[in-house]
């Protein structure tokens, strides 16, 4: 609580009775902060942030009028400030590395002379275990039995580690597996919109806000709470009491009018939403929606929106608290008093949208119609990337020649294995619902089941092919599709249970039966996927399927019955009924009063207390997952999934001066729009890789090596999986590149993989450097593609442009980032990788200082290429100074 308060804005709130102390924001522009009543609503939250936490030091009072000036720049002043998010929220992939760093954390500072106590959350952390279960076993009952006991099988030395740091830290709760996906259990449960906490015998309120280590944690913005996802690193500093340093941002306002039509659901909102936006470029700023059209949408298509803000590449995409929230606060089984104050609280902060009230101000604006939206799908292989549904055949075959480069057999269709079927091109190879981006929203999994039930009943069955699977993001969902009648319906077209989690949409689909996948390998076929989840990158979805959709529920349902994305399903029949008469889409699409009328009695408050009642709990599998007791992590040395990382190996108590990038060799030359997918692949690990090696030197076998996103906690393993991806194209290995993770070593000119390469460098105490395109490091909010790039020896990314929380992620491992200032390109430059460079003036460096790169050509010529660095922040600053992070917060907690 500021001792401070400049503005006089400590007031005392009394709510049915009970007496609150706030920081309101109606006092503070009373004394001195004219206009902001005017701010977009999330400006407000960030404002009351800084009210609450003034002290001086980290919040200054002209930290606060920044915010009521930005009423006037608007966000393009970059004026940084100390922001303090009420909780973290953090999944099992991301999470267990940062708990791994919490507990080598503990060890360093117990080496430096301190206690292991002074590393604890000082806010409240939950880690939600979402991303291990596996779809091996589907389209039958026993689906879920089997993915689950073998989740368990894998993943049990990761959960001991994960039930000894529930009892080890403060502020930690784990969520079992088998609950939920971590975006949907905060929207449905942990998040409250409002936060209370006893504080010098008051009882003090403050907006709910969080920061998560996975890219989705937005999805939390649809009920009106701010978040965002950082890298783990970043996570674990705001754990650990440090303020996230950022740059007061743009923030774009988002006018929705109308409603959507009869037939269109809120995926095919979502994915228009998305195209526009990536159209605008909203990378590293607010979006806000507002307008009349808010009054025609659920909270769950609120969610479904901001679900998706990484792919429209904004931090965040936010809708105030208004009577939409509190209605769906009350359905989910939220305590009444806390309902109460919400509403009270909000309205007396200004932070209620009333649809009466003046719009905000903005930094600029765009709008849309939404009964303009039509049924729509993303891909093949970005999410901005939208047909409308007529288009996907015709944009496929143009795909299959354009970016797939098939020219001939376009239509031939050949034999599989001991089947009676034949598979060609763009035959849907597996068809998910899953991710929590749509399953958490009633509408469109009651349509799904509808559809499925309609499609039954005509006869319809699933083509043969197609690998199907149903993974609801929380219980509560399959409660309500059960109580409906709606699974069976759903279980005879093969979308049986497979599991509570993130499954296909990370890229945890399972094996395709291993007669499908010889074919679709042998053939060099172009399968598709049709999932109804938020990311469609090349090589995520499964490493046999290359063409990948995204599309509500009740499509991929039609998908799996048409068994193809060449078919036109607007003016194509489905397949033949059971009288042998064509059946098409609008013969079996649900109306929007059936689906009402689903959830109106099937969704309620009575099953949301059910399923939330013993969330800690878990299944009997984890309540028999033995517990290590201690402070400190005993470290097992023959483990090869959680192990002691070496950053704080021999750290000494004072931080070595930064030294200059000289003649510095290549590692990779990328184009535009990497992945933190490709830097840092989840999914399978290859046999003859380098880590494929690492595991089988180390006694596994390769039915047991699991995927690279259970490994994060053994950097070993991760080191090895950097730049590992399949589908990564090095530019270094000719003109196309090479796709698989390669690199050519100098000056040997040998061809090897990028982890070989490296170790070589390093022994030579060669420093490296990368090249990139645009969009460096987008997608998932993965601190490995940031700690792989740093443990291989990159001392800098040179790109034309950065996704935000990579750009975070590189500095907050000690790796400078920078951009081309004057527009060129690794290309303009006629890079070949057999060059080496020399960036002075790092021991000098400012935020956001102009530099040069000297580059120096394999015949001898140099020429100077003017940078900007991207070390955006004075604190950013202090943590490349430290060699990143962790070591700077270690360093200031040893100090205390």
């Amino acid at each position: 609580m500021s001792q401070i308060d400049s503005f006089k804005c400590r007031k005392t709130l009394n709510v049915n009775g009970k007496d609150f102390t706030y920081y309101s924001l109606v006092e503070a522009e009373k004394n001195g902060l004219e206009g902001v009543s005017r701010l977009p609503f999330s400006m407000k939250v960030l404002l009351e942030n800084l009210l609450r936490f003034e002290d001086g030091r980290t919040v200054k009072k002209e930290d606060i009028v920044n915010i009521a000036k930005w009423l006037d720049d608007k966000g393009g002043a970059g004026a940084e400030i100390a922001y303090r998010p009420s909780r973290v929220l953090m999944q099992d992939f991301t999470g267990v590395p940062a708990v791994v760093d919490l507990a080598a954390m503990r060890d360093a500072m117990v080496k430096l002379g301190d206690s292991a106590e002074k590393i604890n959350p000082l806010v409240p952390v939950d880690l939600v275990i979402d991303h291990s279960v596996i779809v091996d076993d589907f389209g039958n009952p026993l689906a879920f039995k089997h993915n689950v006991d073998l989740e368990y099988e894998r993943n049990g030395e990761r959960y001991r580690f994960l039930k000894w740091g529930q009892q080890a830290f403060k502020n930690f709760r784990v969520v079992p597996p088998g609950t939920g996906i971590c975006h949907q259990v905060n929207l449905e449960y942990l998040a409250q919109c409002v936060w209370t906490k006893e504080e010098d015998s008051q009882t003090l309120a403050y907006p709910d806000t969080c920061v998560g280590t996975d890219s989705h944690t937005t999805m939390v913005n649809g009920l009106g709470v701010l978040g965002w996802g950082v890298g783990g690193i970043e996570a674990e500093a705001a754990m650990l009491g440090q303020p996230v340093s950022m740059l007061l941002p743009e923030v774009v306002g988002f006018r929705l009018t109308g409603k959507l039509k009869e037939g269109v659901t809120a995926t095919d909102l979502v994915l228009t939403v998305t195209q526009m936006l990536r159209k605008k470029g909203v990378v590293g700023k607010f979006v806000e929606f507002f307008g009349p059209g808010l009054e025609h949408m659920t909270l769950a298509d609120r969610a479904t929106i901001a679900n998706m803000g990484p792919e429209y590449g904004a931090t965040c995409g936010f809708f105030p608290i208004d009577k939409e929230t509190v209605r769906y606060l009350h359905m989910t089984g939220r305590d009444e008093e806390r309902i109460a104050l919400v509403e009270a609280y909000s309205k007396a902060q200004g932070m209620w949208h009333d649809e009466n009230a003046s719009d905000p101000v903005f930094t600029n604006t765009l709008e849309l119609d939404m009964a303009s939206v039509v049924p729509s799908m993303a891909g093949p292989k970005r999410p901005e990337g939208r047909l409308a549904l007529e288009e996907v055949g015709s944009g496929f075959e143009k795909a299959l020649r354009d970016e797939y480069k098939v020219t001939s057999g376009q239509t031939t269709r050949y034999a599989v294995d001991g089947e009676e079927f034949e598979i060609g091109h763009g035959d849907v190879a597996i068809a998910a619902i899953t991710s929590c981006t749509n399953t958490s929203n009633p509408s469109v999994l009651i349509a799904a089941g509808l559809l499925a039930r309609n499609a039954v009943a005509k006869g319809l069955k699933t083509k043969p092919w197609v690998k199907t699977s149903l993974a609801p993001g929380s219980q509560v969902v399959e409660a309500y599709l059960t109580n409906s009648g709606l699974q069976k319906d759903l279980d005879a077209l093969g979308f049986n249970l497979v599991g509570f989690g993130c499954t296909t949409c990370i890229g945890n689909s399972g094996p395709l039966p291993p007669a499908i996948s010889k074919a679709v390998n042998e053939k060099g076929l172009i399968a598709a996927a049709v999932l109804s989840g938020n990311r469609n990158f090349e090589g995520r979805v499964s490493p046999d399927v290359q063409a990948n959709y995204l599309a509500s529920p009740p499509l991929v349902v039609a998908h799996a019955l048409a068994g193809t994305v060449v078919k036109d399903l607007t003016s194509e029949p489905l397949g033949e009924g059971s009288d042998g008469q064509p059946v098409y889409l609008k013969d079996i699409w649900p109306t929007s009063q059936e689906i009402q009328e689903f959830i109106e009695k099937n969704v309620t408050r009575k099953i949301f207390a059910e399923k939330y009642a013993d969330v800690f709990k878990g299944d009997e599998h984890w309540q028999k997952v033995n517990v290590p007791a201690g402070e400190t992590y005993a470290w097992d040395d023959q483990s090869t999934y959680v192990r002691n990382p070496p950053y704080f190996d021999d750290m000494p108590k004072v931080p070595s001066p930064l030294e200059n990038i000289e003649s510095a060799r290549i590692l990779a030359l990328f184009g535009d729009k990497i992945t933190t997918d490709h830097i840092s692949p989840a999914g399978a690990i290859k046999v003859d890789s380098p880590a494929g090696k690492y595991l089988t030197d180390h006694g596994v076998k390769p039915a047991d090596f699991n995927q690279y996103g259970t490994r994060r906690g053994n950097h070993e393993v991760m080191m090895r999986g950097t730049f590992a991806n399949i589908r990564i194209r090095n530019f270094m290995l000719g003109e196309n590149g090479r796709e698989g993770g390669y690199t050519i070593h100098y000056p040997s000119k040998e061809e090897e993989p990028i982890y070989d390469a490296a170790m070589q460098y390093k022994k030579q105490h060669t420093p490296l450097v990368v090249f990139a395109g645009i969009e460096y490091g987008n997608g998932s909010s993965r601190d490995w593609a940031a700690k792989g790039t740093s443990l291989l020896g990159v001392r800098a990314v040179i790109a034309q442009s950065f996704e935000r929380i990579h750009r975070s992620n590189l500095v907050g491992m000690g790796i400078v980032p920078f951009v081309f200032e004057d527009g060129s390109s690794w290309k303009s430059l006629g890079l070949k990788g057999d060059e080496t460079v020399t960036i002075e003036g790092i021991n000098e460096l400012k935020p956001r200082q102009k530099t040069f790169a000297k580059i120096t050509y394999a015949d001898g010529t140099q020429k100077n290429v003017p940078l900007l660095c991207r070390v955006d922040t004075v604190d950013e600053l202090d943590y490349l100074h430290n060699g990143g992070i962790l070591q700077y917060v270690l360093r200031n907690l040893a100090a205390e």
